[in-house]
């Protein structure tokens, strides 16, 4: 079992919670409203500069060139999915110095504040559990809803259910759960799990909210 299997375990109801939220199943199914996954991806794009800001983190936090390299990897990632969100607001009339320029929500505040907070406050460890929510979490809900609806061409929301669960995310996700591990070494004390798994409940949480955050 990986460890981040145990943390997902621990948090079973919150993280069922995140990753089959209304929002997630409604987009799925393409019925969420449009209103809606604009007001979620200017608020995405906002949260990924942070998370960018958290990756560049994870370097400074980094120890060999080999970590380093996979935080590079991450924010490279990260900085891909930013195109996403600029080509599809594009489309709306939303130009890029407008969707810089949105103020940031509350919900998008409460959880990349927190995620940056746990890198500097912790080590490395702290600050990949609580990313984990994120860069795990979206690649597993890509991978599911594509299975579960198969989106068509005409899908609404076709191109970001597709970003998520293509390669680059699947190998992004599986890179960062062996991260997590060899961080850990496999020697943690049961303070330290606990620990580790609060950081990745009140992520996975903060994740939930963030779903919710476009709903309301």
């Amino acid at each position: 079992m990986t460890l981040f299997t145990e943390l997902k375990s621990a948090s079973a109801t919150e993280w069922d919670d995140y990753v089959h939220h209304d929002f997630v199943e409604q987009l799925g199914q393409g019925a969420l409203a449009l209103p809606s996954f604009q007001d979620y991806l200017v608020q995405d794009y906002l949260f990924l500069i942070q998370f960018a800001r958290a990756y560049a983190l994870s370097a400074y936090k980094s120890r060999s060139l080999d970590e380093i390299k996979l935080s590079a990897d991450g924010l490279a990632l990260i900085l891909k999915e930013t195109e996403l969100h600029i080509g599809l607001t594009e489309r709306w009339g939303i130009d890029r110095a407008t969707l810089e320029s949105t103020p940031e929500k509350m919900g998008t505040v409460a959880y990349t504040r927190y995620v940056l907070d746990c890198g500097m406050a912790g080590d490395l460890l702290d600050l990949e559990v609580a990313l984990a929510p994120c860069t795990i979490g979206y690649a597993e809900i890509g991978a599911d809803l594509a299975a579960r609806f198969s989106p068509a061409p005409d899908h609404p929301y076709v191109e970001w259910i597709t970003e998520y669960a293509g390669e680059d995310f699947q190998q992004g996700a599986q890179l960062a759960i062996e991260r997590i591990d060899s961080l850990a070494g496999g020697h943690l004390s049961d303070k330290r799990r606990a620990e580790l798994s609060e950081i990745f409940r009140k992520a996975t949480v903060l994740e939930a909210d963030f779903w919710q955050q476009a709903l309301d």
